[in-house]
């Protein structure tokens, strides 16, 4: 499936209808041609950016949790926001890896 939809994606705006003889018809898409290069590169600059945002969010959180003067609510807060940045950045990583697996196959 995976394969069928970057082929499509990769071949531009026009795919074989069935029911019209097997002519082409328009999607209205814009033809692309990039090949899994540079899909790879650009997802790879989306996940960085995600796993820098998260790093960052952990920064945050550490700083939160030290200027909280032992406030338990903003413990708590920076407790969730130290836990939701270490969430993104275990989701960005795995995303990358699983794009990096699927696309080294094609």
């Amino acid at each position: 499936m995976t394969t069928i939809l970057l082929k499509l994606v990769a071949s531009g705006a026009s795919v074989t209808c069935p029911g019209q003889g097997g002519s082409d018809c328009s999607t209205g898409l814009p033809a692309v041609n990039a090949g899994s290069t540079e899909l790879k590169t650009a997802l790879g600059i989306f996940f960085g950016i995600a796993g820098v945002i998260s790093l960052l969010m952990i920064i945050i959180g550490a700083l939160m949790f030290i200027t909280s003067g032992g406030n338990p609510q903003n413990v708590q807060k920076a407790r969730e926001t130290i836990i939701y940045a270490v969430i993104g950045l275990a989701v960005s990583i795995s995303a990358e890896a699983i794009v990096a697996f699927i696309l080294g196959r094609l």
